[in-house]
């Protein structure tokens, strides 16, 4: 059977995981471009082809993705639109993990007439979070609330913030300090990150939640005139939310993002042992009784393939590997813009990469042809 020719741009931690995944599989043959040399030579992947390219010359990327059945965009959010705009050029289907909501107003408005899909936001949140809680939603004759929480977190936390940098810096500030969309009394509306604590416990352990920016994907649009209340919040040990807003509102670093990003990757280690929480709950009308009905999961760090990889690694590249296996079977479709609601919570973790959102099973998961234990 011959394989499918899928351009990932961006070697980082996630793009060197998704092309392991997808080349792992047996079914793709991978090419990674990045501007970057430094970091394609540090990828270590067997059998994927590598090209050090100006990703942000829209000309030669478009040469660079033709041939292509797919492009995968692990790169930051400021390149978007166009390694979007490159993708239609190219004709070859185009997904990415961007969280940030004006990128993806770019993208809906690229895919526009396009003769392949054009499928933003398919990591863990918004990805498989917004695929999670609109299972749920489904579930009620009238939705009343529906809130959507995620964290990955260090598994042996120690400073004061009780955190590890564990993916992107950039998305990460972008969170604490963007507005944050939101359904309110029935509303669409924009609340202020960091905003909205909510203190939780799953299995003993104390947890806070808060407003932050680009969680909902789509979702907002989806639900609205369908949901009281909509929120997306991230999830942290307690205290965290008190020091970020000290940093970002007190000492001013929300206007100095670029100087708050040295401060956190020169204070803060990175982790690869930590834990993604998800933890949904909704409420509504269901059966004539007003019921209350809740998602939690818990995806740890572990060895896939025979290597170590990070929660955070494992829940992103596993959903947007997932989405590709399912737009490559034409369970999805392939063309125009792709919300992640529409896709199938079944169909998701009953897909081989969507499987390894399963802690369960051997340690030495091989995502081949058949379902991932």
């Amino acid at each position: 059977m011959s394989r499918h020719h899928v351009a990932v741009v961006g070697a980082g931690k996630i793009g060197g995981m998704i092309a392991a995944l997808l080349q792992g599989s047996g079914d793709y043959q991978i090419k990674v471009l990045d501007q970057s040399v430094e970091a394609l030579s540090a990828l270590d992947v067997p059998h994927v082809t590598t090209e050090a390219l100006d990703v942000s010359d829209l000309g030669k990327l478009t040469g660079a993705l033709k041939g292509c059945d797919a492009v995968i965009s692990a790169a930051p959010f400021f390149l978007t639109p166009v390694i979007a705009q490159a993708a239609k050029d190219a004709d070859c289907h185009y997904l990415d993990l961007t969280e940030d909501v004006a990128s993806t107003a770019e993208v809906e408005k690229i895919a526009e007439g396009a003769n392949k899909a054009f499928a933003p936001q398919c990591g863990l949140a918004p990805g498989f979070v917004s695929i999670a809680g609109y299972d749920l939603a489904k579930q009620f004759d009238s939705l009343e609330d529906l809130h959507l929480r995620v964290g990955a977190l260090p598994r042996y936390p120690t400073n004061k913030l009780k955190y590890n940098l564990t993916w992107s810096t950039d998305g990460l500030i972008n969170e604490y300090c963007n507005p944050c969309l939101a359904i309110e009394n029935g509303e669409l509306t924009k609340v202020p990150a960091l905003a909205g604590l909510q203190h939780f416990s799953l299995d003993g352990v104390d947890y806070e939640a808060f407003n932050t920016s680009g969680g909902l994907g789509s979702l907002s649009e989806t639900l609205k005139d369908k949901v009281q209340s909509l929120r997306y919040l991230s999830i942290r040990y307690p205290g965290h939310r008190d020091i970020m807003e000290l940093l970002l509102k007190d000492l001013g670093f929300i206007n100095k993002r670029d100087l708050l990003k040295e401060v956190m990757e020169d204070s803060i280690p990175v982790t690869m042992q930590d834990r993604v929480l998800i933890f949904i709950t909704a409420t509504g009308m269901k059966d004539g009784r007003f019921q209350q009905k809740s998602y939690s999961h818990v995806v740890n760090d572990r060895e896939i393939m025979g290597k170590h990889w990070s929660g955070i690694q494992i829940t992103t590249a596993a959903s947007i590997c997932a989405t590709l296996d399912l737009l490559m079977d034409g369970s999805l479709n392939a063309k125009g813009f792709v919300k992640q609601e529409s896709i199938n919570l079944d169909d998701f973790l009953s897909n081989r990469f969507g499987g390894l959102y399963n802690n369960g099973g051997s340690d030495h998961e091989t995502p081949g042809r058949q379902i991932a234990a």
